[in-house]
């Protein structure tokens, strides 16, 4: 009997052990936040639950993987992409949408020296892929541009690629492609919902820049093409902008230049001490035959990533090939300097003035239609990579990709149905929601239940959170006060 029981009490004590886990267990999970258990607010929003675009690492980051980071760099035109454009609760009115756009795909700047140019064909031909169902279309309306109002020498640009032969830097028929989809993509979600632009719609509601380069043009016009409700080209008015990081009239700023030339200090140090990179630069310079000093002069990751984001053999000599292993080292090289720029903070200081102009003309225009003034509901810079990475940086969203072709940062500015006075932001990166990773609005996703950022914060950002790294008051004394 003693056994019997014994052997009674066991079991009941291992079933009775069995059943406290099961209910402790949720309870432990939950006490660690394995298990989001938030309350729902009145609003029907859980404030928890919005989704994290890039969480927080609770391990080691994974080791680089530079063939898929080089990958999305490419952004080749395949599936349907996801985007959270257009989000927010039911009783929020959208009242402009501004948006930043990196030129798409294009042939590249530079030439590795003694060897083949890639062969790309940049001229467009529907049949080809990659290819968009607008893209015929496309084509016979930029044939048809001369109504079309340009600043200063954007009229002598070609409205659209039509090399049979790419030449150096010019868009290619992924290019356009991609930002047809770009355009597509945010007319559904800004168009067809919410109705930003109607059919009647007036030059005076649309703000469109770009820099004087052929692919940032022909970028900007591939994505109105297909974002418009008519694309009209008595009501298209392009803006030209000399200043690659869009400074305008705001561009004497020496600090920017001093802490730009500090960068580029930190990117030469940080080369010249990895040995894998200069091993690979001499083997190369040996298939090449030329000096190693001018092979890395020619900048060969420019050229070996339209190789690879083409699926083009990379270029082969009578010495030998630039193979795959060639452009792993380079490419590892380059993330892990935007890795150790991001540690470093000499690029963010001068991302925050070199973005400051621009920030502050976008600021200045959210303020105007918040206050009931009749502005431009869609605005569209059209520009590039160095244009792109200091806004990102200078607003602290420090775990985004370096711009992809055709990478797009949009602002939205929503208007509280309930309280018609208060108007909030979101900005997303790629389709992602990335507000509250800015600096200035991470706080306040701790304590709110809506998923966006109330204005007056990217307005306090702007006009003056930005420069007190500098110790300054305005944008005028950070750009000439030394640092201690």
């Amino acid at each position: 009997m003693a056994a019997c029981g014994a052997a009674s009490q066991t079991a009941w004590s291992y079933k009775g052990k069995q059943k406290w886990r099961m209910i402790l267990f949720p309870i432990f999970l939950i006490l660690v936040h394995l298990i989001p258990v938030n309350p729902i607010k009145e609003d029907g929003l859980n404030p928890k639950s919005r989704k994290r675009i890039m969480p927080d690492l609770l391990t080691e980051p994974p080791a680089i993987d530079p063939v898929y980071e080089a990958r999305v760099y490419c952004n080749i035109p395949t599936i349907a992409e996801r985007s959270m454009e257009g989000h927010a609760p039911h009783y929020f009115k959208l009242v402009s949408v501004q948006v930043l756009i990196r030129h798409g795909d294009r042939y590249p700047l530079y030439a590795i020296p003694k060897t083949k140019r890639p062969d790309i064909d940049c001229t467009l031909q529907p049949s080809r892929k990659p290819s968009h169902p607008q893209l015929e279309a496309f084509i016979k309306h930029m044939s048809k541009g001369s109504a079309a109002q340009m600043d200063g020498t954007l009229s002598s640009l070609p409205r659209y690629p039509s090399h049979s032969f790419c030449e150096m830097g010019e868009l290619t028929q992924t290019g356009v492609v991609q930002h047809l989809r770009n355009g597509q993509l945010l007319r559904e979600i800004y168009i067809n919902k919410h109705k930003l632009l109607l059919s009647d719609w007036t030059a005076k509601q649309l703000y469109l820049e770009t820099t004087g380069k052929s692919r940032t043009l022909q970028s900007a016009l591939a994505l109105l093409y297909s974002f418009l409700p008519d694309f009209d080209w008595k009501k298209i008015y392009m803006r030209h902008q000399w200043s690659t990081i869009f400074c305008s009239g705001s561009c004497d700023c020496p600090m920017r230049n001093h802490y730009l030339e500090e960068e580029q200090r930190r990117q030469y140090s940080l080369r010249v001490k990895n040995n894998d990179l200069e091993k690979i630069y001499v083997d190369m310079a040996k298939i090449v035959g030329i000096p190693t000093r001018q092979l890395r002069a020619s900048n060969p990751i420019d050229s070996l990533l339209c190789y690879f984001c083409h699926n083009v053999s990379f270029p082969c000599t009578k010495t030998g090939c630039i193979g795959m292993e060639h452009f792993k080292v380079i490419k590892r090289h380059q993330l892990e300097d935007e890795r150790e720029r991001q540690e470093k903070k000499l690029y963010f200081l001068y991302a925050l003035l070199a973005t400051h102009p621009l920030l502050n003309q976008t600021v200045n225009r959210l303020q105007r239609i918040a206050e009931g003034k009749k502005e431009e509901v869609f605005v569209l810079y059209s520009a590039h990579d160095v244009t792109l990475s200091p806004v990102l940086s200078a607003l602290g969203i420090t775990e985004a990709r370096f711009p992809r072709f055709a990478a797009r940062l949009v602002f939205e500015l929503w208007q509280d149905g309930k309280r018609p006075k208060e108007h909030f932001i979101r900005i997303l990166y790629n389709g992602a929601d990335v507000t509250f990773q800015t600096s200035f609005c991470k706080d306040y996703y701790k304590r709110s239940s809506k998923p966006m950022c109330p204005l007056e914060k990217f307005v306090s950002f702007v006009k003056r959170d930005m420069f007190l790294v500098f110790n300054s008051t305005s944008y005028y004394d950070a750009c000439r006060r030394r640092p201690l």
